[in-house]
């Protein structure tokens, strides 16, 4: 009875599984997309917000991109100090050897400097190559107390000659380049008017070669100051000028370099790194000097052969020279040919002074007029005597 009992048993617990399906194995379907996780690909800084080349001589522009974009220029800044300096200097305002001593304010400039302590004193060379060499900060508010009696004034004097200069897209509020403190506004100006300022800059040989230092004692040879301007060691022919950076700017520079007789600007603004602003430079020079042959066209003092009468003067003519050298960058791609024009009146009165304007030369280039040139008389021709004048004014050629 036991044993018809457990197989009664076995067979009920049997009856739910017997109809049950087994469970069917979910295969991958072929070819199916897999769901994968990717990171979005990294967006390229742009190597640059701005620049411009301009061959010096001339000005002439021969590539540019956002040239009058308004932009911070850091440290670029100090040009201007410079070319205010350099023109106390030649007015003979100041002296490299007068001292500068260091203001209490002066001292305690951050960022880049020469480490002036209060009361300590240099020479106008001396801060002048701090200013160039090392950027220093500190050094560059010092000289603008010195010169203009106060860091307000100094910059006055920089945007006065900033008008001058027709820098349009600029306005200098500081004498260092620093970024602003809470509430105040950052210098601005453009690759354009920092290209015109570092051409204004060349007229003074002493610029490039404090510019061109690679290091420099300072304070006794205590402290070697090293060139920020990279250029000069990566580029053969840079001799100039000067760099800046801060975060919110980027990286700026504005540099001149020469080969052949031939000197090139390049301004860059708004580079993300240091090296990628001076890759960028180092391109536009290579291109410009490959691209580009200087074309002496009349030298100064050149002899322009056309004779003018001069009615009233000691000689009964003469021919005028050339009063400055002209020269201008032609593509080495590009046919053509130059013409002058000389534009001279057939008679002139009077007596006749050395230098004195007699006409000018116009300088065309494919019919295209690309400079002119004054024509000035050599010498000075006093008038002849009353006989001699008579004479002439009859016709009669003595």
């Amino acid at each position: 009875m036991k044993q018809w009992i457990i197989v009664v048993l076995i067979a009920l617990l049997w009856v739910p599984f017997a109809g049950a399906k087994p469970a069917k194995k979910v295969q991958a379907v072929q070819g199916a997309p897999k769901t994968v996780q990717t990171k979005a690909p990294a967006v390229k800084a742009e190597p640059y917000k701005a620049y411009i080349v301009v061959e010096a001589l001339t000005g002439k522009v021969v590539e540019g991109e956002n040239i009058h974009e308004k932009r911070p220029p850091a440290s670029v800044t100090k040009l201007m100090v410079a070319l205010v300096v350099m023109e106390k200097l030649a007015s003979g305002e100041v002296k490299l050897t007068d001292r500068i001593t260091t203001s209490k304010e002066a001292s305690k400039i951050g960022g880049s400097q020469v480490y002036l302590s209060e009361g300590e004193t240099f020479s106008l060379e001396d801060m002048m190559k701090a200013i160039l060499v090392a950027s220093g900060n500190d050094a560059a508010y010092a000289v603008a107390e010195h010169i203009a009696g106060s860091k307000d004034g100094f910059v006055k004097l920089m945007n006065e000659k900033a008008k001058a200069l027709n820098m349009v897209d600029t306005e200098f509020r500081s004498v260092h380049g620093l970024p602003p403190s809470k509430g105040q506004e950052p210098d601005m100006t453009s690759a354009s008017d920092l290209a015109v300022l570092a051409r204004e800059l060349l007229k003074y040989p002493q610029i490039l070669q404090w510019t061109s230092l690679k290091t420099e004692p300072f304070r006794d040879g205590k402290f070697i100051m090293n060139n920020h301007n990279k250029l000069l060691t990566k580029l053969g022919g840079v001799d100039g000028l000067k760099t800046g950076y801060y975060a919110q700017t980027g990286f700026n520079v504005a540099a001149t370099a020469v080969r052949n007789d031939m000197r090139f600007i390049v301004v860059v603004l708004g580079s993300p790194s240091a090296n990628i602003r001076d890759s960028v430079a180092i391109e536009k020079f290579k291109k410009a000097f490959s691209r580009y042959k200087m074309l002496s066209v009349v030298k100064r003092g050149e002899v322009i052969d056309k004779n003018v009468i001069l009615v009233d003067g000691k000689y009964p003519r003469m021919k005028g020279v050339a009063g400055a050298s002209f020269a201008y960058p032609i593509p080495n791609d590009k046919k053509g040919t130059v013409q002058k024009e000389i534009v001279l009146p057939a008679r002139i009165s009077g007596e006749i002074r050395e230098g004195q304007r007699l006409g000018e030369l116009i300088v065309k280039f494919d019919n295209e007029v690309i400079g002119k040139v004054d024509i000035i008389s050599p010498v000075y021709v006093p008038k002849a005597n009353l006989f001699t004048r008579f004479i002439r004014r009859l016709g009669l050629n003595i």
